[in-house]
């Protein structure tokens, strides 16, 4: 096995932490500057700056067995895709490809439960470009006789990227917006969903996403608690000072099912989003590698 990971940022690392030994795990970042951090979570690093690949990547691709995506598309396509066929990169060895994407193609369902069957309608415009590029990678393994396996995120937290880190900052916000809900999900049960597929060799769509659908002023206040400091106040989200990307999530509304990942027998490490919280706030990593360890309260 051989696994290459294109875009190996925050969850790509974690991903990588949590590979068999001695598997070969190699991933880009647009920076030599990052080949450091890649280096520490054990992915030999390579520069992709989102528009060419060069003969290096090529030679590593030709025996890459496992190829992940990570990268965004954008209003010109998907980089990848569209980089590979442009350097006509041959991939003989090819057994698997994981697709990461976003459960913002299901788009608005009024807070109702949806599931990889419900109908796809994206409101913003980065998830319409995000399901474009999903039937485009779906697509390529048609082509090629390599089973995809398309896994759609609910929003990512984790060590060093949670409500801890929001309230430690003073950015978190309790805004209020009766009947909303958000589904989560913690880093490592991507890491370890991906790992689990790529053991089945399954391709088809997955949500991976936690149990409990919530409302986001729910967390703040469950963090707050742990931490022994008051909550931030209530707001309105009528009135809330939003940027626009930060608004547009508030105008989707559904709850999302992971009943099909389970039934390939994945167990999900982190369940909800409280389970996720008591275990990092009582091992102490909820700032993050290299963070000192702290479970003392913090102050107001």
């Amino acid at each position: 096995m051989k696994v290459f990971i294109f875009g190996a940022g925050y969850s790509g690392k974690r991903f990588a932490e949590m590979r068999p030994e001695n598997t070969p795990l190699l991933g880009t970042t647009r920076s030599a500057a990052k080949f450091a951090t890649l280096q520490e979570s054990g992915i030999q690093p390579f520069v992709f700056d989102n528009r060419s690949i060069g003969d290096d990547l090529a030679r590593e691709l030709a025996d890459t067995t496992h190829l992940i995506v990570f990268i965004a598309p954008d209003d010109a396509g998907d980089s990848v895709l569209d980089a590979l066929r442009a350097a006509s990169v041959a991939m003989p060895k090819l057994e698997w490809i994981g697709y990461l994407s976003t459960v913002g193609v299901y788009g608005d369902h009024g807070g109702a439960w949806v599931d990889e069957e419900s109908a796809c309608n994206p409101v913003s415009g980065r998830s319409r470009l995000r399901l474009a590029a999903e039937r485009a990678w779906q697509l390529f393994g048609e082509t090629h006789r390599v089973p995809v396996s398309i896994l759609r995120l609910s929003g990512i937290y984790g060590p060093g990227r949670n409500a801890f880190v929001n309230l430690e900052n003073g950015t978190a916000k309790r805004l209020i917006k009766p009947g909303q809900v958000f589904n989560r999900i913690h880093a490592d049960d991507i890491g370890a969903s991906l790992w689990h597929l790529i053991a089945q060799r399954t391709g088809g769509i997955f949500n991976i996403t936690d149990d409990e659908p919530a409302p986001p002023q729910d967390v703040v206040s469950f963090a707050a608690g742990l931490m022994g400091i008051a909550p931030p106040p209530e707001i309105p989200f009528e009135t809330a000072q939003l940027s626009p990307m930060a608004r547009s999530f508030y105008g989707e509304n559904k709850r999302v099912s992971n009943a099909r990942l389970k039934v390939t027998g994945y167990a999900f490490r982190y369940p909800n989003y409280r389970a996720a919280f008591e275990t990092m706030w009582r091992e102490g990593n909820w700032q993050g590698a290299g963070k000192a360890d702290s479970r003392s309260p913090i102050k107001p």
